[in-house]
């Protein structure tokens, strides 16, 4: 009897181990550890005005977010053209919304920094890159932008600053609006 239930012990034991291999997920070669068609992982951040959003209340938007922080020179290349190309241009959209999410910054920096890169979209802070580890591995860089349509599902996501890459971007996002 005792042998019967170490080897049951054991058998559960290996299936659980495997159980929890087949959760872990693999990051992709920009380090990203959700996929195009998945749904995005839902989170909840304070933004840099005091107020709440939640990512799950924006469905039925399409919403762009954009990981960033003050340290990182590629963001600070980025944000002018997200200011000015994407922004400007669809923030009286009621169908778009658009948040940066600050990696693990304190609130001054992150205000600070959105004053020297001249962006008046919403900035919300991330303690701990909690917010980014659901989306990427935790060490994992930045710059990056995660699309998501508008029933909550990630339809394209983009590493670094590149023209044609930025271009696609907006391009995706025209297309979303215009969608009905």
């Amino acid at each position: 009897m005792k042998k019967c239930m170490t080897f049951m012990l054991l058998v559960c034991l290996c299936w659980m181990s495997q159980f929890v291999k087949a959760q872990q997920v693999t990051p992709d070669a920009a380090g990203y550890i959700v996929r195009v068609g998945d749904m995005a992982p839902d989170f909840e951040m304070e933004l840099t005005n005091g107020q709440k959003m939640k990512l799950s209340a924006l469905r039925g938007k399409v919403v762009m977010l954009q990981f960033t922080a003050s340290w990182c020179g590629v963001c600070r290349k980025e944000m002018p053209f997200i200011e000015k190309e994407i922004w400007l241009k669809h923030k009286d959209n009621k169908e778009f919304a658009l948040y940066g999410i600050d990696r693990d910054e304190p609130l001054a920096t992150v205000t600070a920094f959105a004053e020297r890169t001249g962006v008046t979209y919403p900035l919300g802070l991330d303690p701990g890159a909690d917010i980014f580890a659901k989306y990427a591995d935790r060490k994992a860089g930045i710059t990056r932008n995660v699309l998501v349509d508008k029933t909550g599902k990630i339809v394209m996501m983009t590493r670094l600053y590149n023209e044609e890459e930025f271009s696609s971007l907006c391009k995706k996002i025209n297309e979303m609006l215009e969608e009905k």
